[in-house]
């Protein structure tokens, strides 16, 4: 069922949940990136040569090269600045929902909860399997397909006429 403005009918409750999530996320994303641009010595190398898994030697090969590894810091920070923001205003929150996606599922790559795997960074806790990068990732499936954006967020001013149709 669909209301007047394009956007399916929920209950409050449903759409203030799914907004808040997003919030959520997107305040989580967008920390984690303004501590790591606000540190100038932070690099992604340590947790990279701390990779294990299937993956491991594509992540040491980038922490290995410092021009790539430049790449993948800048890339890294300003990714979750830029996913954080989006999510956090609902301004093309799909596309920072697919952005948050990647984003996490690299880190999950690099640091898969495995039995008997032992990191040099602390954990929160004992994973198996399912650790908090795979639960956000999910978290942002769900996401990706409600237009929360446009529920309570700036998607909703940006894309008013593609979902109003034109002004009479």
């Amino acid at each position: 069922m669909n209301g007047t403005n394009g956007i399916s009918s929920y209950t409050p409750a449903q759409t203030w949940l799914l907004v808040i999530l997003r919030m959520l996320i997107g305040w989580h994303l967008l920390y984690e990136g303004v501590v790591k641009l606000w540190n100038p010595g932070w690099s992604a190398g340590g947790y990279l040569m701390d990779s294990q898994g299937l993956f491991a030697n594509l992540f040491y090969k980038m922490a290995a090269n410092p021009s790539v590894l430049g790449v993948v810091d800048f890339l890294n920070v300003w990714g979750l600045i830029l996913v954080g923001l989006g999510l956090l205003l609902g301004i093309f929150t799909r596309l920072a929902c697919v952005g948050g996606i990647v984003l996490l599922a690299l880190y999950f790559l690099s640091h898969p909860a495995l039995i008997g795997v032992k990191y040099a960074m602390p954990t929160e806790g004992s994973y198996l399997f399912v650790n908090k990068n795979l639960i956000e990732i999910a978290a942002l499936c769900v996401l990706l397909v409600f237009p929360t954006g446009k529920m309570a967020g700036l998607d909703g001013l940006l894309f008013r006429k593609t979902v109003d149709g034109p002004e009479t």
